[in-house]
């Protein structure tokens, strides 16, 4: 981008990183905007990013271009990518380290209804998919394996689900895989905004007191450890926390590469199980192996913006060009109707309290941006346990249910 005769002229890597905090600075003032006590929050920062990857992400690519044989080619996307999953693991490690204390106490309190309503939260979204698929297959152009793997992709967007995706695109033919690419796309604007705007207004539906479900929380949420007291006892490897915090990243990268046919824990599960453990355990002898609350919270925030941002670029970039009104339909009800499902059975089925049942939903739904939502409206990081007791049931079931409806569906 040149201005101004030249003097002014911002490009390549810098371009870049000039739009990441323009759409992070516009992103966050328009999550701020309240509409009867109701905020986009850090998803407004996914919506700018989308908004800029639709009109200007050509402009972007253009800045990330080399030749090759002569012929030019771009890599803005794996630069993208790369702010993504820095963010991916500034927030998952974050989550778990926080959440770590009282995590294995809770699972243990809990362990069958987060089994229960993961199974139920994905089983009900294949089965709205299985219904688009038999009702919307009178109704389109394309032929049963196309139109099949369209929609899969579209559950997997409307779960914000990087793992369902991943093996919906390994289990079609070579020649569906972009049909996959593109239901994810379609769907993923609304699964992202839906599941973020459920968990504001469904405690404004209750007319929930706040304190009390934060006091029942924490009452299953034993073992918080104070950050003074933890200076004072133990022994801190760093001032600034990074040396335990990136030591867990790099382990949860490495467990999360692990792969078993189709299936692994991802960047995303290695991460969350590493830093689950480490705050968990807390330190080892007299040398503390957790971060600050403080640095954490940072990192957290810090996390979720890059990963909106870098999923919110790439994604508009061909969100105009593919876009169909009635997929975006079937995406809505894909995301809705588990949803609604799922908290209904976790409150009068399973007595699931209700911090407990929306922090178990957003990990049932593999929502990395609604436990980002759900935290600042609860007002308390303790949502976070039962979103990562959940969490990997889903990651097993949606990839599982993924399959076999292709198998069913896609012949």
């Amino acid at each position: 981008m040149e201005l101004f005769g030249g003097v002014l002229s911002i490009k390549s890597v810098t371009f870049l990183i000039f739009s990441v905090f323009l759409v992070a600075a516009v992103g966050y003032g328009l999550g701020r905007i309240k509409i009867k006590g109701v905020s986009l929050g850090t998803a407004g920062v996914f919506i700018i990013a989308l908004l800029y990857g639709c009109f200007f992400y050509n402009t972007l690519s253009s800045q990330f271009t080399v030749d090759i044989d002569g012929q030019s080619a771009g890599y803005v996307i794996n630069a993208l990518k790369i702010i993504e999953n820095v963010g991916l693991v500034l927030f998952v490690n974050s989550v778990g380290f926080l959440a770590g204390p009282g995590f294995f106490h809770n699972l243990k309190k809990h362990f069958k209804s987060y089994v229960v309503l993961s199974v139920v939260l994905v089983v009900t979204g294949g089965l709205t998919c299985a219904g688009c698929i038999m009702i919307g297959q009178n109704f389109t152009d394309l032929n049963n394996k196309e139109f099949t793997a369209m929609l899969v992709g579209l559950l997997s967007g409307s779960l914000t689900s990087t793992p369902a995706f991943s093996a919906a695109k390994a289990t079609v033919e070579p020649q569906l895989e972009d049909l996959v690419t593109v239901g994810h796309g379609i769907a993923y604007l609304f699964g992202v905004i839906g599941i973020v705007l459920f968990v504001q207004i469904i405690p404004k539906l209750l007319k929930a007191d706040m304190a009390c479900e934060r006091a029942i929380l924490a009452a299953d949420n034993p073992g918080k450890k104070d950050d003074g007291e933890q200076k004072k006892k133990y022994i801190q490897l760093d001032g600034f926390s990074f040396l335990p915090f990136c030591a867990a990243a790099a382990l949860g990268i490495i467990i999360g590469s692990f792969k078993v046919q189709n299936f692994s824990l991802t960047i995303t599960g290695g991460c969350l199980l590493v830093s689950l453990l480490l705050g968990h355990f807390g330190h080892i002898g007299r040398v503390s192996i957790v971060p600050s609350d403080r640095a954490l919270k940072v990192f957290r925030e810090f996390g979720l913006m890059l990963f909106l941002i870098g999923a919110g670029i790439a994604g508009g970039a061909n969100f105009v060009k593919y876009f169909n009104a009635i997929y975006f339909i079937y995406g809505i009800f894909m995301t809705v109707i588990p949803l609604t499902i799922g908290f209904i059975f976790a409150k009068f089925v399973l007595k699931m309290k209700l911090l407990d049942s929306l922090g178990a939903i957003c990990g049932g739904r593999t929502s990395t941006p609604a436990l980002g939502t759900l935290i600042n409206t609860a007002g308390t990081e303790d949502v976070a346990a039962p979103y990562a007791a959940t969490y990997p049931v889903a990651l097993v079931s949606v990839v599982i249910v993924s399959e076999v409806l292709i198998l069913i569906f896609g012949q």
